[in-house]
């Protein structure tokens, strides 16, 4: 039986990752959120002995050292963190603040013999790209946002923890992950709202950035393909698709399939923080995944049909 600590899994990804996890008998899974941007609605919804659910902050060391120390876990998925541009962007030192989760993760998955700690990463280390597609070990790592420092530091201390105490781990490098259980806190969801409620769609710039959306199943299965087949082991995989799409392409992409009557709307661009361009290699996780991806249009549609979503914007 594998004891398994989720953190963040309140939130898009890391409920996502729970509802798979649950599907094996093998796996026993706890909680650890602090709910400032998860939400008791995304835990699952079977009421069995198999997960349970405690809020607390990763960052206060004593708290999670104690759930760490009394349950031993044989793995941790470290996906709790402070996300979320203009959030990030609004509030930098509550996000430098995540660099002791980090820590306290990682201290007391060495002191309680944890077998791995799996690390939410993102295609933010990369910063603005010298060149695309961004390959994991050849693209160097330019960040300068605290959040993408934050996670440049700490698949450092990954590495470092590896080193000195032969903790094994994996990073995980997420590139947009969407799906129903994402916030409009993002572009995908927040897009998709302001359509099917026939609202402006608001573009920050002329919407000639470039992204790369995934579905939030071709995020998990790859990450589920890690951990099952004991893939990346100390070592990084991106996680993402390699279809490019501008912003603007994205918004009158949603309006083409949901018939919406939105507009829309140019916002001044941000100051900082919205790359031009993000495009991972994804030739890792292709293998991986072992399947084709996702489309964004076939997402998109998979968002619409979803209850969860539905209800969570007022429809």
């Amino acid at each position: 039986m594998n004891k398994i600590l989720v953190t963040g899994g309140a939130g898009n990804v890391g409920s996502a990752l729970v509802e798979k996890l649950l599907q094996s008998p093998d796996n026993n899974v706890v909680i650890v959120d602090n709910l400032s941007t998860g939400f008791l609605s995304k835990l699952p919804k079977e009421k069995n002995g198999k997960w349970e659910f405690i809020k607390s902050d990763v960052n206060n060391f004593n708290v999670i050292s104690t759930i760490m120390s009394s349950y031993n876990f044989d793995y941790v998925f470290h996906f709790a963190a402070v996300v979320g541009v203009l959030r990030t962007q609004e509030a930098p030192l509550s996000v430098l603040e995540d660099i002791k989760g980090i820590r306290n993760i990682l201290d007391c998955s060495k002191n309680t013999a944890v077998k791995r700690v799996f690390f939410s990463s993102s295609s933010e280390v990369y910063g603005e790209p010298v060149s695309l597609p961004q390959h994991e070990h050849t693209t160097p790592l330019n960040s300068r946002l605290p959040y993408a420092v934050v996670k440049n530091v700490g698949e450092a201390y990954c590495r470092s923890y590896n080193q000195e105490h032969d903790l094994n781990y994996s990073i995980f490098r997420f590139f947009n992950t969407y799906g129903p259980n994402q916030s409009t806190d993002f572009v995908v969801a927040r897009f998709l709202a302001a359509a099917l409620k026939n609202q402006d769609i608001t573009i920050y710039g002329d919407g000639s950035q470039t992204r790369t959306f995934t579905y939030v199943d071709d995020t998990i299965d790859t990450c589920l393909g890690c951990f099952y087949n004991n893939l990346y082991v100390n070592d990084v995989i991106n996680i993402g698709s390699d279809q490019l799409f501008t912003i603007l392409d994205l918004a009158k992409l949603i309006i083409s399939i949901t018939n919406s009557n939105s507009k829309i709307i140019h916002l001044p661009p941000l100051k900082e923080g919205d790359m031009t361009r993000r495009q991972p290699d994804n030739s890792n996780m292709k293998i991986v995944l072992d399947r084709p991806l996702i489309s964004l249009e076939e997402g998109i549609k998979k968002m619409i049909a979803s209850k969860y979503f539905l209800s969570s914007i007022g429809l």
